[in-house]
């Protein structure tokens, strides 16, 4: 399977709290509810395009918690996402969830690096981390990440936590689909490519 990673993103990079000033206030986190405004019919759309291509869901355990107790409470029918996220195989990496309620759901425990290599190497389409960014970004350190869909929201937040941080190994990417929707949210997504690449610049000519 491929792993995608689809994360919500202000422009200064914070993917903390997205869906309400309550959702996530870990370290005095109060500038959450970022998303909403922005979130029109383009995006509700694309989103669940994207959730389409799921055979899978990979979480880390305060994500999966999170959306364990949320997810089975929506009762709209009309709902685009409720149905596949209640009902999608849910795969949590956690050596401490004594608990797995929301089924069908398997804890992945051992080295998360290597119980989700494994679960990769099985067939199917794609295996989706939603939030759970510690999670997606060491996956993304490990090389085992193959594509990165963002949502960029028009604001900066100069608070929260970052999707991306950490001393640690560079990424290369390249921008495969681009979208902006009419609220303003940028849609894009990336295939990864390796270590991120570096050059010196020597001049317009150098380019034509």
């Amino acid at each position: 399977m491929r792993i995608t990673l689809t994360e919500f993103v202000t422009l200064d990079g914070v993917s903390q709290g997205p869906g309400s000033p309550d959702e996530d206030t870990s370290d005095g986190f109060t500038r959450g509810g970022w998303l909403v405004p922005y979130i029109d019919q383009t995006f509700v759309q694309r989103t669940s395009d994207w959730l389409d291509l799921a055979d899978g869901l990979l979480l880390g355990r305060r994500t999966y918690e999170a959306f364990a107790r949320d997810w089975p409470k929506i009762t709209d029918p009309g709902d685009p996402f409720t149905e596949r996220m209640n009902r999608l195989p849910k795969y949590v990496v956690s050596n401490t969830l004594t608990e797995a309620t929301w089924n069908p759901t398997t804890v992945l425990r051992g080295d998360p690096v290597q119980t989700v290599a494994d679960l990769k190497g099985r067939p199917g389409r794609e295996l989706q981390i939603h939030g759970s960014a510690r999670l997606g970004d060491a996956l993304l350190l490990a090389g085992l990440i193959d594509t990165l869909r963002l949502v960029v929201a028009p604001t900066v937040l100069r608070a929260g936590r970052r999707l991306l941080a950490g001393p640690d190994a560079t990424s290369g990417l390249r921008l495969v689909q681009h979208e902006a929707t009419p609220n303003g949210l940028l849609l894009l997504e990336y295939e990864t490519t390796g270590p991120a690449l570096q050059g010196r610049y020597e001049g317009v000519t150098a380019f034509t």
